[in-house]
């Protein structure tokens, strides 16, 4: 089995890497129960690979990380939010076809 190309981070490194980064970052917001969540993973890593090098793409565990949720507004999973510079621009709730995701991201580019 290879390594995911999308690394799960921690409320901290959450705070470093996306919300005081720089660029685009992809946040899905997850839950190993949520199997909506485990349909769209081989989605995000692919998503990962297309768009290497012009989008980040990190998890973030609902679970274990509720401040980061109640702060974002997050009530579903997955949601898959959108970080420009540090902001969030755009949020997409429930599990999405590549092709979705796909044209999610083509709008921040």
């Amino acid at each position: 089995m290879t390594q995911s190309t999308v690394p799960m981070i921690s409320r901290s490194e959450f705070e470093s890497q996306v919300e005081q980064g720089t660029g685009l970052t992809l946040v899905d917001f997850y839950a190993d129960w949520c199997g909506p969540c485990k349909m769209i993973t081989p989605v995000l890593e692919e998503l990962a690979e297309n768009y290497e090098g012009k989008l980040n793409i990190v998890k973030i565990n609902a679970d274990n990380e509720a401040e980061v949720l109640a702060k974002y507004g997050v009530r579903g999973l997955p949601t898959i939010m959108m970080f420009k510079d540090g902001e969030s621009v755009d949020v997409s709730v429930g599990a999405q076809p590549l092709s979705a995701l796909k044209a999610f991201i083509e709008k921040q580019l």
